[in-house]
C-alpha cells in the first residue's frame, strides 16, 4: 500500500498575500527618434538613472539600501539597453550595490510587465520595495534591430508575414473592424492631441517630467518638454497624410504612435511598508491579466486581457471610472472603446491625451500609463477603480486595475 502523502505545511510558515501600492511614478520627457530628436548623443542607461535619482529625490523618506529590487524593461536588450540594465543602471544611479537588478522584455508592456512582476514579489513577501520602469531609445536602437525571426513563422504559416509589421497589423484591425474608419481614427488622433495640449497648458504634466542633459553637434542642452506633440493637429490636416503601410490605407503617421526616445519610473511597495516609511499611495493594485490574440490583429489585444483581469477581480466594465490606453494606433483604442460600448470622446478614457500626442518609446509606456492614472484618482475622488492597459507586439495584451486610495472622499461615484 502506497504510504501516505506527506502532510501539507504549517500554514504559518506561508506568507499572507500583501497589498501592493503605487507609490509614485516619473519619466523623461519622451523625444523624437533620429539624428535630429534631443535624444540622438543621450544614451539609453543615463535616462535611466535620471528616473531613478528623481524618485529617490522625491522621496528622501525611503533610504536607497530599502530598495529591494530594480526592474527595467527595453525590447531591443542592446548596446546601451543591454548587459542586464535593471542592475547596471542601479550602479549608475549610486544606489548601493546590494541593491539586484535584471531586465524585462515584452515588447511595448515591458514596463507594465516590470511592474505586475515585481508586483506579485511584493505581494508574495520576496520585496518591501522596488523601482520598476521602463526604456526605449529607438533613435539608437530601431525595432526588431539584431533581431532573427524563424523562418517557420512563415513558412509553416504560423503567422501572417504582415505580423511582424506593426503597422500592417493595424490595418488588418481596419479590415477586422470596418466600422472604424479613417475618420474616426484621425478625429480620435486630432482629440489626443487636443487634450495633451490643454493638459500641458493647465501644467498637468510638466511636474512628471525629469529634465534631462542632452548633447548634440551644438553643444549642451536640457530636455524638458515631449518633443512629438503637434498642437493645432485637426482632422483637416490629417486626411492628406500618407498611408505608409498599404496603398490608400487608413494607418497613418498622424493616427499612430511615433518612433520615440524616453525613460520611465515607479517607486512600489507593500502597503505597510508605505505607510512605515510614510511613503505616499498613489493607487493600490487590484489585479491584472495578459492575453494572447491572432498576431496579425495585435491590437485587440486590450480587449481579452481587460475582460480576462476583470473577470479575476469581481468587476464589471462599468465598476471602470478611468481608463489610461496606450495609443499605440487609433485604431487600437477605438476597437476596444467599441467592444465594450464606450463612445469614441469619452472623458473618462486618456484625459490628458496619450501617445499619439506625446509618444511611444515602447517599453517604457507602461508606466507612464499608471502615472498619469495615479494623477487622475488624485483629482477624482468620486472614482473607485480604473484601469491601465495596451496592445503588444507578436499578439498580445496586458491590463492592469488599480484602486483609488482616495475614494470615498468626493461622496459615492
Amino acid at each position: 500500500m502506497a504510504a501516505p502523502a506527506s502532510a501539507p505545511a504549517d500554514s504559518r510558515s506561508r506568507p499572507a498575500v500583501r497589498d501592493v501600492v503605487f507609490v509614485d511614478g516619473v519619466r523623461t520627457p519622451f523625444g523624437k527618434a533620429g539624428s535630429k530628436g534631443q535624444y540622438a548623443q543621450t544614451r539609453a542607461d543615463d535616462m535611466v538613472v535620471k528616473v531613478i535619482r528623481e524618485l529617490l529625490r522625491r522621496h528622501p523618506e525611503l533610504p536607497a539600501e530599502r530598495i529591494d529590487e530594480v526592474a527595467i524593461a527595453a525590447t531591443t536588450q542592446i548596446g546601451d539597453q543591454g548587459l542586464t540594465i535593471g542592475r547596471t543602471a542601479a550602479l549608475l544611479a549610486g544606489l548601493p550595490k546590494s541593491v539586484p537588478g535584471f531586465a524585462i522584455d515584452r515588447m511595448c508592456a515591458g514596463a507594465m510587465t516590470a511592474v505586475t512582476t515585481v508586483s506579485s514579489g511584493i505581494a508574495f513577501g520576496a520585496y518591501d520595495v522596488v523601482i520598476a520602469g521602463g526604456v526605449e531609445h529607438m533613435g539608437n536602437h530601431p525595432m526588431g534591430e539584431g533581431a532573427d525571426p524563424n523562418p517557420r513563422f512563415v513558412s509553416d504559416k504560423i503567422v501572417d508575414p504582415s505580423a511582424l509589421v506593426m503597422g500592417s497589423t493595424a490595418e488588418n484591425l481596419h479590415d477586422r473592424y470596418p466600422s472604424l474608419t479613417k475618420e474616426r481614427t484621425d478625429a480620435y488622433a486630432a482629440l489626443s492631441q487636443q487634450r495633451y495640449d490643454e493638459a500641458m497648458q493647465a501644467g498637468k504634466i510638466a511636474p512628471d517630467l525629469v529634465p534631462v542633459a542632452t548633447r548634440s553637434d551644438e553643444g549642451w542642452g536640457l530636455a524638458t518638454t515631449d518633443e512629438p506633440p503637434r498642437p493645432g493637429t485637426t482632422v483637416e490636416t490629417l486626411s492628406g497624410l500618407k498611408t505608409p503601410f498599404r496603398p490608400h490605407g487608413r494607418v497613418t503617421p498622424g493616427n499612430a504612435a511615433g518612433l520615440n526616445d524616453g525613460a520611465t519610473g515607479a517607486l512600489l511597495a507593500d502597503a505597510e511598508t508605505a505607510e512605515e516609511l510614510g511613503l505616499p499611495v498613489g493607487m493600490r493594485l487590484v489585479g491584472y491579466a495578459f492575453a494572447g490574440v491572432e498576431p496579425e490583429v495585435m491590437g485587440v489585444g486590450p480587449v481579452p486581457a481587460t475582460e480576462k483581469a476583470l473577470q479575476r477581480a469581481g468587476l464589471t466594465i462599468d465598476d471602470i471610472g478611468l481608463f489610461e490606453i496606450n495609443e499605440a494606433f487609433a485604431v487600437q483604442v477605438l476597437a476596444f472603446l467599441e467592444h465594450f460600448g464606450i463612445a469614441d470622446d469619452d472623458p473618462r478614457v486618456n484625459p490628458w491625451g496619450g501617445a499619439i500626442a506625446c509618444g511611444h518609446p515602447l517599453a517604457s509606456s507602461g508606466v507612464r500609463l499608471m502615472t498619469q492614472l495615479s494623477r487622475h484618482f488624485e483629482e477624482h475622488p468620486e472614482v473607485r477603480y480604473g484601469i491601465t492597459t495596451m496592445c503588444i507586439g507578436i499578439g498580445m495584451g496586458g491590463t492592469v486595475i488599480w484602486e483609488n486610495p482616495n475614494y470615498n472622499a468626493g461622496g459615492e461615484q
